[in-house]
């Protein structure tokens, strides 16, 4: 079911469509074929407009048994089209799916949902018989039957599926050959058949002009880290553990030996992390990556490498947790574990991509910060925009800028070397091991204001602790004032941050179509926020904050700002639905109303 969601997002995207994808397949490796918890899905939007998320409900679902049916049938729309392999809908497929009867023959579904019952297992073994396989073999053909038929439906080319077909099976040809007549058997019984009535066309969308690649949040996080590397002249060197949603980073910088990569499967987190100090202490651009129970296992080290200073990137993507929780669904709730997670007071820079492509500016980002300010950079992912896609842009590498790097010269001197004094950004010298003249010392230990020597001094420990607390917060002079979508002032205003982007954005355009004063400001610096954020918040009558955790974000901004935020709060291991923010949204709207109206009798009576 991956591999042919990514099929059709391919093919939409190439037909010039704007697409966006959300992948949603089991936990446990090998579930049960046939029990939901073995239900693999993917949902794809296509359209003829610039589009955020992969859709609010569902017009089509193809389900290829009850288990399937039973878990996505609620995200079907009124009136929506259910293609349903009836061939998997029988008794040993009921009692898997843990159901009593044959869902499909509920009175309930024909009269909500224009339903098409198609024997796709018997229509497949037929349309590949003459290739003499066995029926095992033979009936994992039917996906293709299903993919020929929605590309049918919606006017989808079957060429790029027919060449990637031929390029994936070409040395079993046997196999090319019955996928390939599955794909067209699909074709032709949507083409012949008269169930469906009509079929649909998604004219191309009026993108901005440039060559575009289908791209995934993992895979241009990936590209971002090598893009940094070559932009700052430094190797890199990535040191992981795999964890899902996170492996998928090391499998594709892993193509990239040639560009100076070093990867470092470690035996455990720890080792990860402490592998990467060890990197950046050398001189590397040094990246690691987990998730959550990952991140919490590198946490010590993560105040290791504050404390000496050192730069590097630790990625976050982030999953339902606690504990190992849902790890192939979506979350947002490692926040507050990043902000706080580590002992002492260590604060880091903590930036949020919003979409798959902007991952790719997040890498650049984080690591422009690390060596701008000399410590770790947290990037907070999630499953939703690690595994999601959607077309982006590539730049053009001569334009991006350059991230400069001054390593001291070292050299034969008198006056000893200071590994802890400042420059403007209150950032020590990199100096890297074995230059002349800059032999130091680093450690865990609290070090002495410019020569780094251990100290327990309570006054410098004071000053100390203040001045790398300065350093990341002077951040906020350097990166762009809070833009926002809509006014600046106004009833509602709608604060985001991560992957809620897409649901939140659509959102509040609907509610301001709909004549309601709603702005919408996405957070890509968390820590620290924008210098004008708490200006922007106070001139609205209601701040919102939905958020895929239980309202960790809006803590931080109440207590920042003492602005009373409201909570829009999510944790199911799914993506919020455009319709049910906007119905949050606008309930908020009247309300905010009243309380401006009564605001300003309270002024005039003042």
């Amino acid at each position: 079911m991956q591999l042919l969601g990514t099929q059709l997002t391919n093919t939409s995207a190439l037909a010039g469509n704007d697409v966006a994808t959300f992948p949603d397949f089991p936990a446990e490796i090998r579930a049960p074929r046939g029990t939901r918890a073995g239900v693999s899905g993917f949902q794809v939007r296509f359209a003829s407009e610039e589009i955020f998320t992969p859709g609010d409900h569902l017009d089509a679902l193809v389900v290829m048994n009850p288990a399937a049916m039973v878990t996505n049938l609620g995200d079907l729309r009124k009136g929506g089209i259910l293609i349903a392999n009836e061939d998997g809908f029988n008794e040993k497929e009921f009692k898997l799916a843990k159901v009593e009867s044959n869902p499909l023959d509920a009175s309930v579904i024909e009269e909500v949902y224009r339903v098409i019952k198609v024997p796709m297992t018997a229509l497949t073994r037929e349309a590949v018989a003459a290739h003499g396989l066995s029926q095992k073999i033979a009936d994992r053909c039917k996906n293709f039957f299903a993919m020929g038929l929605v590309y049918w439906l919606f006017g989808r080319s079957l060429e790029p599926t027919l060449r990637f077909i031929e390029d994936k099976f070409g040395k079993k040809p046997d196999i090319a050959a019955a996928n390939i007549s599955a794909l067209r058997a699909g074709w032709a019984f949507g083409e012949t058949t008269e169930a469906f009535g009509e079929s649909y066309q998604v004219e191309a969308a009026d993108l901005v002009k440039g060559t575009y690649r289908n791209m995934m949040g993992n895979q241009a996080l990936a590209w971002g880290l090598v893009a940094a590397s070559k932009l700052s002249d430094k190797d890199m060197f990535y040191g992981t553990y795999p964890i899902t949603p996170a492996s998928d980073i090391l499998h594709e910088v892993t193509r990239f030996k040639n560009f100076g990569v070093r990867t470092f499967q470690a035996e455990d987190e720890i080792a990860a992390v402490c592998a990467t100090i060890g990197a950046a202490f050398g001189g590397t651009m040094a990246v690691t990556a987990s998730s959550g129970p990952g991140i919490a296992l590198k946490a010590e080290a993560m105040g290791l490498g504050m404390m000496l200073e050192l730069p590097m990137i630790v990625i976050n993507v982030q999953r339902g947790g606690p504990s190992t929780g849902l790890p192939t669904k979506t979350e947002q709730s490692d926040l507050l574990q990043c902000m706080f997670g580590r002992n002492g007071e260590s604060p880091l820079p903590i930036l949020a991509p919003r979409s798959p492509g902007d991952c790719f500016d997040i890498a650049v980002e984080a690591w422009r910060l690390a060596v701008e300010c000399m410590c770790p950079v947290l990037i907070l992912s999630d499953g939703y925009i690690a595994n999601g896609s959607e077309p982006w842009k590539i730049p053009d590498v001569s334009k991006l800028p350059k991230i400069v790097i001054k390593h001291p010269e070292g050299g034969e001197s008198d006056a000893p070397f200071m590994p802890y004094a400042r420059d403007e950004n209150l950032a020590r010298p990199w100096a890297i091991p074995g230059t002349q003249g800059l032999m130091h010392r680093l450690g865990g230990l609290e070090k002495e204001d410019g020569t780094g020597n251990v100290s327990y001094d309570p006054a410098n420990h004071q000053h100390m602790t203040d001045t790398r607390a300065a350093k990341v917060s002077r951040i906020a002079e350097r990166i762009p004032d809070q833009d926002v979508y809509g006014e600046t002032s106004g009833d509602v205003l709608v604060i985001s941050w991560g992957g809620t982007y897409g649901s939140c954005h659509t959102a509040v355009r609907n509610c301001r179509n709909a004549g309601h004063s709603v702005s919408h400001a996405h957070l890509r610096y968390i820590n620290p926020l924008p210098k004008n954020l708490g200006e922007l918040m106070r001139g609205f009558n209601k701040v919102i904050v939905p958020e895929l955790n239980m309202g960790q974000l809006r803590m931080l901004l109440r207590a920042k700002y003492l602005v009373d935020c409201i909570g829009v709060n999510k944790v199911q291991g799914k993506p919020f639905a455009v319709s049910e923010l906007f119905e949050a949204i606008e309930s908020h709207v009247s309300t905010a109303k009243d309380g401006k109206s009564k605001a300003d009798v309270r002024n005039k009576a003042g």
